[in-house]
């Protein structure tokens, strides 16, 4: 049995995807779920990219201890001496350099030749090896590159000091056998290459991302590149947990493992889709809710006598529990505490004294709170209690079919003022959103609005994901409330204040 070690993109490559905007706190929780996953590398970010990507890599590589640390950088000296800045701190900080290797990229993009590429890389590769102690190279665009001048650069860059190279299909371009005999031509014409590991980062363009990850292990690859749920530019990346539970059930096969602790993969499948706003679809492997559902009742029939009928997995290996504690108004503060416990959930005495509150005014109204209603709670709690520049104190409105939908907001504004407004619109949600846009006295640009429920039942909580450019920034925000309305205006309020925040940390910084 071979391990795999496991690169997670979540963070880096996962947050470019289209509208996913993380700030510093969820980036920060992110990552520690990571690690409680048992990731094996975690790329925190590009730290070159903005102010911000530096300051959350710097935070992620200091606070987590059982995963290594990695950022992304071009071959530019500038680039590289950021990544040491952010990831000098920790526990084993590694470098992930790239530059592309193809005939397109070196014509269109680069402007050079395979020679100066060459030297680009291993110049690069140097430099970096002189402060990491472990450098992963990567030929962006390698799947679109000739195999022979692939093995001379893979050569030149081992040389150079490189520990870990990977092979990227940078567009999702390649099949699974040919992206294996990529591996293997590598394997039986780079003379030095039994001192690397090898590395496969897959895209999903063509939906082989998976495939073609499996394929590589096969061939002799040893590290897999993806994110959680498979989020990333375009069509994704390889879906991490897809790629798990695939070795674990297939062992016989494929005669590999990872490290990573399986039934911690559903919490942390949610907590990305919570903090991103990608919602999970239904029949998505692993993760989607119908993924141990039988609709059918052949299935039903065969399950009932038994499950391996139609199961191949159990729901308990990836933390898919059946039995979740209920907690209600008559459970007492050890009960709740002890129950956050259980969940992974980590909060200081403060955070719990205004947690618990919130939880018995939520019990007086709901029946039952479920392990969905205490996570959704506690992130709602952790990651907003630092941008809480604008907080709603009211809401009122009236609607009928009849009626022009009517709002009436009042807000506790940045310096503590009280700011009350009303407003019209054509219906609860519109009319709720011009008068929140007359109370911060600034023109809002709503670019997406979803809502969904946290559990079922009529009294499940509402969380309400807003996407909208403010002050010329694309901004995110989320809400939770047992009203939509509520949920609504959170949401929208949440977003704003991330761009205050933001824009308050780049005048710190400048």
């Amino acid at each position: 049995m071979r391990k795999i070690n496991i690169f997670d993109t979540t963070l880096r490559d996962g947050e470019q995807s289209a509208g996913v905007n993380l700030n510093f706190s969820e980036k920060l929780e992110i990552a520690k779920q990571l690690e409680r996953l048992g990731m094996d590398i975690i790329e925190a970010g590009f730290p070159a990219a903005s102010p911000g990507d530096f300051a959350s890599v710097q935070e992620i590589a200091k606070t987590v201890k059982n995963s290594s640390v990695t950022g992304l950088s071009r071959s530019i000296q500038k680039d590289m001496d950021a990544a040491w800045e952010a990831l000098k701190d920790g526990a084993e900080p590694r470098l992930h350099v790239f530059i592309a290797t193809s005939p397109i990229h070196r014509e269109y993009k680069l402007k050079m030749s395979k020679e100066q590429v060459i030297e680009a890389a291993v110049s690069s590769v140097k430099y970096a090896s002189a402060k990491f102690p472990i450098v992963q190279w990567s030929a962006e665009d390698a799947c679109r590159t000739e195999l022979d001048y692939l093995a001379e650069i893979v050569e030149a860059v081992i040389q150079a000091g490189a520990r870990v190279i990977n092979i990227p299909d940078t567009v999702g371009y390649i099949t699974p056998m040919e992206y294996g005999n990529i591996f293997k031509y590598l394997i039986e014409h780079v003379p030095s290459i039994n001192k690397v590991q090898l590395s496969a980062h897959c895209h999903d363009d063509l939906g082989m991302a998976i495939a073609n990850s499996l394929a590589a292990i096969e061939a002799g690859a040893s590290q897999i590149e993806g994110t959680i749920n498979g989020i990333g530019e375009r069509a994704g990346n390889a879906a991490l947990e897809e790629l798990a539970v695939a070795l674990y059930t297939r062992a016989d096969h494929y005669k590999a493992y990872t490290n990573l602790k399986l039934n911690e993969i559903k919490r942390t499948s949610n907590l990305v889709s919570k903090l991103t706003g990608m919602i999970i679809p239904p029949n998505k492997a692993i993760v989607g809710r119908n993924a141990f559902a039988h609709e059918s009742g052949i299935h039903q029939d065969g399950v009932l006598k038994e499950k391996t009928t139609y199961e191949i997995i159990s729901p308990e290996l990836v933390g898919v529990s059946s039995n979740a504690m209920v907690l209600g108004k008559h459970s007492g503060r050890h009960a709740f505490k002890t129950r956050l416990e259980e969940l992974g959930l980590v909060v200081t005495e403060e955070e719990m004294n205004k947690l618990f509150a919130t939880f018995k005014e939520l019990a007086d109204k709901k029946k039952e709170m479920t392990d969905d209603d205490l996570v959704a709670l506690v992130l709602e709690e952790k990651l907003s209690k630092d941008q809480r520049f604008f907080e709603l104190v009211s809401i009122q409105i009236q609607y009928g079919t009849n009626q022009v939908p009517t709002a009436t907001v009042t807000l506790s504004g940045c310096e503590n003022e009280t700011i009350m407004e009303a407003g019209t619109g054509a219906g609860s949600i519109e009319a709720l959103y011009n008068t929140l846009e007359k109370c911060i006295n600034d023109s809002v640009n709503l670019l997406d609005y979803r809502i969904q429920s946290v559990g079922a039942g009529r009294d499940a909580l509402a969380q309400v994901f807003v996407k909208m450019r403010y002050k010329d920034i694309e901004t995110s925000g989320r809400g939770l409330a047992q009203d939509v309305l509520e949920a609504s205006a959170k949401a929208y309020l949440n977003a704003i204040n991330r761009v205050i925040f933001l824009k308050d940390q780049a005048s710190v910084l400048m």
